[in-house]
C-alpha cells in the first residue's frame, strides 16, 4: 500500500495486468483508485491471443473496446491510461522481463494476485494493492457463469460493457462454446 505523498509521487507509471473477461466494476474501482495515486496506468490486457472459450470469451480487441469506452463514458483521463494487449508466455519466471520489452518504463505493479506480486517483487518492482470492491459479489468467473446461466449479471459491470456484450452477441458466444459435439 502507499505510505506517503512522496511515495505516491515515486510511481510515474504503474502496470495493472488483468484478463478483463469481462471488464467489471471491481476493475474500474481499481483504475479510479490508481488514478488518484499514480501518474499513469499501463493496463495490460493479458491472454490477448485467447478468445471464444468459457474462460476467455472475448477477444483482446473487444476487451480494449470495453476499457476505452467505459473510461470515456466515466469521464476518466484516457491520456493517463495506456492499454496494451499482451499474449501469454508459458514461463512465469520470464513474464516480467517480457513485459519490460513490450511496455514503456514503469516503477510498480498494481495487483492483488499473489503470483503477479511475487514475480514483480523478485525483479525489484514495488507492489501496490488496490482496495477490493465487492469481491464476494464481483469476479470474472462469477459474471461469466451468470451470463451462461441467464442470471442477472448486468449490475456487476459498467453500462457500456453491457452494451458491448449485447452488440457482439457475447452471451450467445459463451453458450455456444460450452456446447459439446453431441449437443449439436
Amino acid at each position: 500500500m502507499l505510505e506517503s505523498k512522496s511515495e505516491q509521487a515515486a510511481y510515474k507509471r504503474v502496470v495493472f495486468p488483468g484478463r478483463f473477461q469481462p471488464l467489471h466494476k471491481g476493475h474500474m474501482h481499481a483504475i479510479r483508485w490508481l488514478l488518484g495515486h499514480v501518474g499513469e496506468i499501463i493496463v495490460v490486457v493479458g491472454s490477448a491471443e485467447k478468445s471464444h472459450t468459457l474462460e476467455n470469451p472475448f477477444t483482446a480487441g473487444e476487451r480494449i473496446l470495453m476499457l476505452r469506452e467505459t473510461i470515456a463514458a466515466e469521464k476518466l483521463p484516457l491520456e493517463r491510461i495506456i492499454i496494451v494487449p499482451v499474449p501469454d508466455i508459458e514461463y512465469n519466471s520470464l513474464w516480467v522481463g517480457y513485459l519490460e520489452t513490450l511496455l514503456p518504463p514503469f516503477q510498480a505493479v498494481a495487483s492483488r494476485n499473489p503470483l503477479v506480486q511475487r514475480l514483480f517483487a523478485e525483479k525489484g518492482y514495488a507492489v501496490l494493492e488496490p482496495p477490493l470492491y465487492q469481491r464476494d459479489l464481483i469476479s470474472g468467473v462469477r459474471i461469466r457463469k451468470m451470463m451462461l446461466e441467464g442470471r442477472g449479471w448486468e449490475d456487476l459491470v459498467p453500462k457500456r460493457v453491457v452494451e458491448i456484450v449485447r452488440e457482439i452477441s457475447g452471451i450467445e458466444r459463451i453458450r455456444k462454446v460450452v456446447q459439446t459435439d453431441e449437443e449439436l
